[in-house]
């Protein structure tokens, strides 16, 4: 006898592939600094219940040749609104997404779950790129 509460294979993977907007990016002009962007509305569904869940995705991140364009990451972002996708997945979606677009030098994407039956979460996920000419002096 199967226990209807268990959550399967297909609700863990729910939303991970979902076509989402592009993130689009513009020339960095400088080098060596941080970006910090905070989302403080985001929203997104649980696969297996239909609830919303409701937090904060802060993204910090050292850019390389280009950053993030912020009107095509708010586009992005509301995609989720709708989206069945465990809030442990948004996060890793996320800095796949921003390394994808950016290549960034680092990059760590934060979330901050509002509390589900008393527990609230916090999920990090990082991103370093690897260094090339170690030891080289550069």
């Amino acid at each position: 006898m199967s226990d209807s509460t268990s959550y399967t294979d297909d609700h863990a993977a729910s939303g991970i592939d979902a076509p989402l907007p592009t993130i689009e990016t513009w020339p960095n002009q400088f080098p060596n600094y941080q970006i910090e962007i905070d989302i403080p509305e985001f929203t997104s569904v649980c696969p297996k219940t239909g609830l919303p869940d409701f937090g904060t995705i802060t993204i910090e991140y050292v850019p390389d040749q280009l950053c993030l364009e912020l009107k095509s990451l708010k586009m992005y972002t509301l995609a989720y609104r709708d989206l069945g996708i465990f809030q442990e997945n948004v996060v890793n979606c996320f800095l796949r997404d921003i390394v994808s677009a950016c290549r960034p030098k680092s990059a760590v994407v934060t979330g901050s779950f509002a509390p589900r039956g008393g527990l609230g979460s916090r999920m990090v996920a990082k991103f370093e790129a690897r260094q090339t000419g170690a030891g080289r002096g550069e």
